[in-house]
């Protein structure tokens, strides 16, 4: 499995791309991948072939939308491994709390 962390922009529109992005979001949750959104981006959980291709689809849809977008996309693979969105975080926290 794969986490992918996904930010797509299209730009030259303007200091606020947020109805943008909610473009790219609901492309995401139509794919039923899991995924967490946040302020920076969007982390999608899948098989790599499908995060991939639905970065490709988000890049294509913001060129709709202008000549020029930029993509930042970030993967980790970890063999047989999923659930991870949450499991890392959770991870992290449980250390912080000392367990």
């Amino acid at each position: 499995m794969v986490l992918m962390e996904l930010s797509v922009v299209p730009l030259g529109k303007g200091e606020s791309v947020s109805a943008y992005v909610a473009q790219c979001v609901a492309l995401i949750d139509q794919s039923g991948l899991d995924y967490q959104l946040n302020a920076m981006g969007t982390i999608v959980e899948g098989e790599l072939p499908r995060v991939l291709s639905l970065a490709q689809q988000c890049v294509e849809l913001m060129a709709q939308h202008s000549d020029r977008v930029t993509a930042s996309i970030k993967l980790d693979y970890r063999k047989g491994a999923s659930g991870r969105i949450a499991a890392k975080v959770a991870s992290v926290q449980a250390k912080l709390d000392g367990n």
